[in-house]
């Protein structure tokens, strides 16, 4: 797997480089953003999040700057899913407006394509399930790597139970709840949390990409989904887009035993506007749920003996103006 850029900056020692190895080959390429500061102090009210100490990561991790796309993730179904015994395509992906990929062929031989114009579109139409395995195969190095194990262990009981959980020494996950809030309302610089993702105590405007500050793509404003990086001007603090409209986003949190949690608000009418951007707004699922409103990012820790995190190097951010502890 092969890091992207990190956040404003440039990563200084990449893992290869370290270890003096070179980069293996892969399909999938992922722009990553560093999240540091870590031992946060929790965000409040605690209400704001179903995972325990809001926002509050005890470590250093990376998170994709992007949402996954069609293209990524048509590269994993051409990789795993000739059979795809586990479902990780749905139809709605080609007979949908809103879906981005098509499958040809017959059970053993499928092969996926990206259709035209959809490739830097968020993927839509996956499960919390679907989600899961992308990443261990993306942990796995792509390819051959397996789908079932890696960050997680996907057995018919536990994903019946919905008790799956990330193993100890993961390192290519979907977030947790705190690290994908901590991602999108957190300012690392002025130590403070926003409202809404794209560092701001004001509500986000919906609305057609465009470069303006606080824009982003909700409540039907842009009629369907839109590319990474069609919003420039509204990152998070921590140099990640669309943690707000574009695609409700999948996240590790295990809600009321049979959900799971989802953050950010979506393109869509029935999104929830803009104040399902905000942080005050935690979502839940049944894991096996998908439609055009729902996709997901992922995140990832190196193994410490890369000294990747000690060694990467990553732009300060401009500081912004601390929000009054009693505003919300």
């Amino acid at each position: 797997m092969r890091l992207g850029r990190v956040g404003a900056g440039l990563v200084a020692a990449l893992a290869w480089v370290v270890l003096g190895t070179a980069a293996p080959a892969a399909a999938v390429t992922v722009d990553w953003v560093f999240v540091g500061d870590p031992g946060n102090a929790a965000d409040t009210p605690a209400s704001n999040c179903y995972a325990a100490s809001c926002g509050s990561v005890s470590h250093g991790y990376y998170i994709s700057k992007y949402e996954v796309t069609n293209a990524q993730y048509a590269e994993f179904l051409n990789a795993k899913a000739a059979t795809d015994p586990n479902g990780l395509y749905n139809g709605a992906m080609a007979s949908s407006t809103h879906g981005g990929i098509t499958r040809s062929g017959g059970p053993g031989s499928y092969s996926y394509a990206v259709k035209s114009g959809m490739a830097s579109k968020p993927v839509n139409y996956v499960s919390f399930w679907d989600a899961t395995r992308f990443t261990n195969w993306l942990g796995n190095g792509e390819g051959s790597g397996d789908t079932e194990t890696g960050a997680y262990t996907l057995t018919p009981a536990a994903i019946s139970a919905n008790s799956v959980v990330r193993n100890l020494g993961a390192q290519v996950f979907l977030p947790s709840e705190n690290e994908w809030y901590k991602a999108a309302y957190y300012d690392p610089i002025a130590n403070l949390y926003y409202d809404y993702p794209a560092g701001t105590n004001v509500a986000t405007i919906c609305s057609s990409p465009t470069g303006v500050a606080n824009h982003a793509n909700c409540s039907a404003a842009a009629a369907t989904l839109t590319g990474a990086g069609s919003y420039p001007g509204s990152a998070s603090p921590n140099g990640t887009f669309d943690q707000g409209g574009n695609v409700d986003e999948w996240n590790e949190q295990v809600v009321s035993g049979p959900y799971r949690g989802h953050r950010g608000g979506s393109w869509s009418f029935g999104g929830g506007g803009a104040a399902a951007l905000s942080a005050a707004v935690p979502g839940r699922y049944s894991p096996s749920v998908e439609g055009d409103f729902l996709g997901f990012r992922v995140a990832m820790i190196p193994e410490p003996s890369t000294g990747l995190l000690v060694a990467a190097g990553v732009a300060t951010l401009a500081a912004r103006r601390r929000r009054p502890p009693s505003v919300r």
